[in-house]
């Protein structure tokens, strides 16, 4: 894990995750990394869990999704200055235990974005058909783009470089599905991207993408922002 002068930052963004992201934030505190809960406006007690387990917590006045609780992280990460990111979900899908996996190539200068990969390593993560078929099908798209085979595009256990934080924070970072259209993007800016295999567990709680219309949305919206990451102009890294 981090070294003395580094400094760490877990994101853990959450909604309705009390029972559960008490465990993920003490796993992250005694890796020693600072841990920062986004509670997108959980109407249980998701905070004061985070806060009993030791992390700082940030509660949205209102919901404002997957993406936007990532960013309010990413704003906050950049502000005070850490080094590095790692986010993880809340609801103990992703094992903290591969958090240093994650963050190593990060750490040592390989690598700005770390994508942990339930695919790959032999983890035989059990995946819905259709959401399957999704995540191959814009992979796929993303792999002919940026010419780099992704197993896991829709992953949300990531390490990220202080970099890739600041590109985070603006306007090219999506509202809802940070997805294959983020991987597009890092290639055309030149960013490098890693895969390394982490351990997950099925959640039991509802995907993002369960049902019927939520998947159909996701294929209209990926295969939209995917064709408009292709073509829209990247601002230059460094400016405001």
């Amino acid at each position: 894990m981090p070294q003395p002068s580094q400094r760490i930052l877990a994101i853990i963004p959450a909604h309705r995750e009390a029972g559960s992201v008490g465990k993920v934030v003490s796993a992250m505190v005694d890796q020693g990394c600072d841990v920062l809960v986004v509670d997108d406006h959980s109407p249980d007690d998701t905070a004061g869990e985070a806060r009993r387990a030791g992390a700082k917590v940030i509660r949205l006045p209102y919901t404002l999704g997957y993406g936007g609780a990532l960013q309010t992280g990413y704003l906050y990460a950049a502000e005070n200055g850490y080094d590095a990111v790692v986010q993880l979900d809340a609801d103990g899908q992703h094992d903290p235990a591969s958090a240093p996996d994650v963050l190593a190539p990060v750490l040592a200068g390989q690598a700005d974005v770390v994508l942990g990969s339930r695919f790959i390593g032999g983890g035989g993560y059990p995946v819905p058909l259709l959401r399957r078929m999704g995540q191959r099908l814009f992979g796929g798209i993303a792999a002919l783009i940026t010419r780099r085979k992704i197993t896991d595009p829709t992953t949300g256990y990531q390490g990220l470089s202080a970099r890739v934080v600041k590109v985070y924070c603006t306007e090219l970072f999506p509202e809802d599905y940070p997805d294959a259209d983020m991987l597009v993007l890092l290639r055309r800016m030149g960013i490098r991207v890693l895969e390394v295999p982490v351990k997950m567990y099925p959640s039991g709680a509802q995907s993002m993408h369960s049902g019927l219309i939520r998947p159909l949305y996701y294929l209209y919206k990926m295969t939209l922002a995917i064709l408009m990451a292709t073509i829209r102009t990247l601002p230059r890294e460094g400016a405001p």
